[in-house]
């Protein structure tokens, strides 16, 4: 790979990360907006308040920078990067065409898990270094709920990776076949669920449960650093997102000509993004101890059966 291509890939996936977030913080706005019964942002801009996230960055940008006098400062500032960055990272290594994707190695699965399970960390971080008795509450339950849903989602993955054949994100969606969306549906299920909690979206946001914990770990952060965290949540959606639409919906394939399996990609990926906006939207959040035994009764028990029944069939060579 020369330099110039390295550069241009890097470029790409830059400007798809503050491009594609923006996107999918607009369309939640106006999905909960319908859902709802009432108006989302509808001004800023002209048509339907489509620069409203760009206004809330500007807004983002004006505020005071707080650091809280008993803060651990190196922590308390890193934590915004720590969350967001990963996030980078794992979208360079999702293949959305036929040998297009940033970041191409053999082993991209295991580089897009270890790079989602350390944004999970800044939250950790953040609660930590506050010195806040909320946010430090908030920062545990996110180090317990980044424990029990890492092993469904590596679970999940380590099924669809071995009925490929292959630790590498493109070489899953090339092997995909239709037949997938039946005999891999609970690990899609499980991997699906486990990352709206790994992204502490609604309904498993107690880490930063506004009504019991003001706004959990990112309660002492104002300004920019704030602003990270929010960007943080939608990369993460953009993420998860387009790596279910590549490994469990077949990513670039469709009724597109070849040339246009980017464009599907994308448009599964988006379709999955409405999915988690919905439920945010449809279920109340749940209790803390509910949250544990969704995990560790139901999600790990059925992506350990769905790995059983993966070995099977690819020993019987379905």
């Amino acid at each position: 790979m020369t330099w110039p291509e390295i550069v241009l890939r890097a470029v790409t996936v830059l400007a798809a990360f503050l491009v594609l977030p923006l996107l999918i913080g607009q369309t939640e706005h106006k999905l909960m907006a319908h859902m709802q019964g009432r108006l989302g942002p509808m001004y800023a801009g002209g048509f339907h308040g489509w620069a409203q996230l760009v206004a809330d960055g500007v807004k983002f940008a004006q505020k005071e920078d707080i650091l809280p006098y008993a803060a651990d400062r190196r922590v308390f500032r890193l934590a915004p990067a720590v969350a967001l960055v990963p996030y980078l990272v794992a979208l360079a290594t999702v293949p959305i065409h036929p040998g297009v994707a940033a970041i191409d190695v053999p082993a991209s699965l295991l580089l897009f898990l270890a790079a989602t399970s350390v944004g999970a960390l800044g939250t950790l971080m953040a609660g930590w270094s506050s010195g806040n008795k909320y946010s430090l509450l908030g920062g545990l339950r996110a180090a317990a709920q980044l424990i029990s849903y890492e092993l469904p989602i590596v679970l999940a993955t380590a099924s669809i990776a071995l009925a490929a054949g292959s630790l590498s994100l493109a070489a899953i969606t090339q092997a995909w076949r239709p037949l997938w969306l039946l005999w891999q549906l609970p690990g899609a299920l499980v991997f699906l669920v486990a990352a709206v909690a790994e992204l502490q979206r609604p309904p498993f946001d107690m880490p930063v449960a506004d009504a019991e914990l003001v706004m959990g770990a990112w309660t002492e952060y104002s300004g920019l650093r704030f602003a990270l965290f929010l960007l943080a949540e939608y990369a993460g959606i953009v993420v998860m997102s387009l790596v279910f639409a590549a490994m469990w919906l077949g990513g670039w394939h469709g009724p597109l000509p070849d040339t246009l399996g980017w464009l599907w990609t994308l448009l599964k990926g988006f379709a999955v993004a409405v999915v988690i906006i919905w439920v945010r939207v449809a279920w109340p959040r749940l209790r803390e101890d509910h949250l544990q035994r969704l995990a560790w009764l139901w999600l790990v028990p059925l992506g350990l059966a769905q790995l059983f029944l993966t070995g099977i069939g690819v020993v019987m060579g379905w």
